[in-house]
């Protein structure tokens, strides 16, 4: 036992050790639900009673002896079950429930991928508590694909029959024909299925990321879809630059609490809305204070998150570093301070993680 200068309570110092290790498991279990996702290998078993690691390998066209590693991990973490005689592994049902694509939106591999992202930044980041500064969006490989996977759970799966009909009306004023703007846009899938499902409104989406731009616009392309636009563009100074009352509907999914000064994006929305307009927010379902998000079923996970992408990126642009778990009080205080006069705050039972605010001028 370690030597220090207050004495230990041994039982509770036991199981604090037993509960990290419990906590290096399944961290581990996390990584390889992460690969298994990425791989098809979740999916593939999903789809057969159960299978050995050759006949696994076969039928993803994937290397045998990763396979068979990555069986083994997932079989010790009781994610599979092993039959040792005969070594086939199988995904039981009420496992593939929440580990696979045909379950989304309940498809919890998705939101794994989001710890080997952040360790691979674990060096910028390990330097930033030493120099300041931020780590900036371009050393996130993978983070837009991911985000843009992520997003087709909570979001746009759920665009037409929940989150729409959060503001009475809006869906008759989209089928009319209005001006929507989407911030943040990201790899623009929601802006897709909008300009898609309603033709006769106009969209564009703005997005710091050239490659999430890029990949918006191409798609957008292909689907010959005319009424949508992407422009590549830095929302650090939108107060001063928003276009006056040009837009009738502002959406952000997920994108406010990332930004170099929030309050400034705020209050541009608020001054690129039409006198009628309307701000359709997305951001994290969490407490401003630290003490009361405490019971917070993913509050560690995304105080992580916020460490090692939000905040810092923030940070890395000279930003305020606001931070994931900024909270519906201090929203509230943002959006009044931008304008706002009628601000409600809805919670969605299919995403658990998220409010949606819809702001009026």
């Amino acid at each position: 036992m370690c030597q220090l200068h207050a004495p230990l309570d041994a039982a509770r110092s036991d199981a604090f050790a037993g509960r990290m290790v419990a906590a290096l498991n399944e961290a581990a279990m996390v990584a390889m639900t992460s690969i298994g996702h990425r791989t098809g290998l979740l999916d593939a078993l999903a789809g057969v009673r159960d299978a050995t690691s050759a006949e696994l390998a076969a039928a993803t066209g994937l290397d045998e002896r990763y396979v068979r590693e990555w069986l083994a991990a997932m079989a010790t973490a009781a994610v599979l079950e092993l039959d040792a005689p005969s070594g086939r592994y199988r995904l039981p049902p009420e496992h593939a429930a929440w580990l696979t694509r045909a379950c989304a939106p309940d498809n919890i591999a998705v939101t794994t991928q989001y710890l080997p992202l952040m360790g691979a930044v674990e060096d910028d980041v390990v330097r930033c508590f030493r120099e300041g500064g931020g780590v900036p969006y371009e050393r996130f490989g993978r983070f837009h694909e991911v985000m843009a996977e992520d997003s087709d759970q909570t979001v746009v799966g759920a665009l037409e029959e929940v989150i729409l009909p959060l503001a009475p009306g809006l869906v008759a004023r989209l089928e009319a024909g209005i001006d929507v703007l989407d911030l943040g846009c990201g790899r623009g899938r929601a802006l897709v299925r909008l300009a898609a499902r309603f033709p006769r409104s106009a969209f564009t989406g703005y997005d710091l990321s050239p490659d999430a731009v890029g990949f918006g616009a191409a798609r957008a392309a292909d689907l010959g879809l005319g009424n949508l636009r992407f422009a590549v563009r830095d929302l650090i100074d939108y107060d001063a630059t928003a276009e006056p009352e040009a837009f009738d509907l502002v959406t952000t999914f997920d994108a406010v609490h990332d930004q170099p000064r929030p309050g400034a994006l705020l209050a541009g929305i608020r001054r690129t809305l039409r006198p009628d307009g309307l701000y359709l927010m997305q951001d994290i379902r969490a407490a401003t204070a630290v003490h009361e998000n405490a019971d917070h079923p993913l509050g560690t996970m995304l105080y992580a998150v916020s460490l090692m992408h939000c905040m810092t990126v923030s940070l890395a642009q000279g930003g305020e570093g606001l931070g994931t778990m900024w909270g519906e009080q201090k929203a509230r205080e943002l959006l009044a301070a931008a304008g706002f006069g009628s601000v409600e705050v809805h919670h969605l039972e299919h995403d658990p993680t998220n409010a949606y605010y819809v702001a009026r001028p």
